[in-house]
């Protein structure tokens, strides 16, 4: 089976070096997935899930809050601005942030105050939904 090596990195660490037969990620446009020799590629990433499915036909499942995804002929890197495997997200945080982010809207103070708080509540809603991805893909 062919692959294509891929990695995940933010500007704290590696968090994910290796090959894949299949990366799935949130382009601003939509959907991506990328393939072995997929076209050379460069987007920017929403926050949101990165799924990177192994020649083994093993799952694993990331986190990030946008970045870079950059396709070349070998390898696909995806440049985060912060990553994490969704494994490693703490649900009741995100839970909590989304409230408060939430709250902060329904106050509305001023409007960088209010982008602010938008921005929160999308890397909230984010987290919780790669959450949610990896229970799905578990239940499999």
């Amino acid at each position: 089976m062919t692959t294509i090596r891929c990695d995940i990195v933010s500007a704290e660490a590696e968090i994910f070096h290796g090959e894949a037969t299949l990366v799935i990620a949130t382009g601003e446009q939509g959907e991506l997935g990328i393939a072995p020799r997929h076209a050379p590629l460069i987007t920017r990433l929403k926050a949101g899930h990165v799924e990177v499915i192994q020649e083994n036909g093993e799952r694993q499942s990331f986190y990030v809050s946008g970045g870079i995804l950059e396709v070349q002929p070998q390898v696909v890197t995806v440049l985060a601005d912060a990553a994490a495997r969704a494994d490693d997200l703490d649900e009741a945080a995100a839970q909590a942030a989304k409230e408060e982010a939430e709250k902060a809207l329904a106050d509305r103070t001023d409007a960088m105050e209010v982008a602010e708080a938008q921005a929160k509540l999308a890397e909230a809603m984010a987290q919780l939904q790669a959450l949610e991805r990896m229970r799905r893909n578990l239940k499999h």
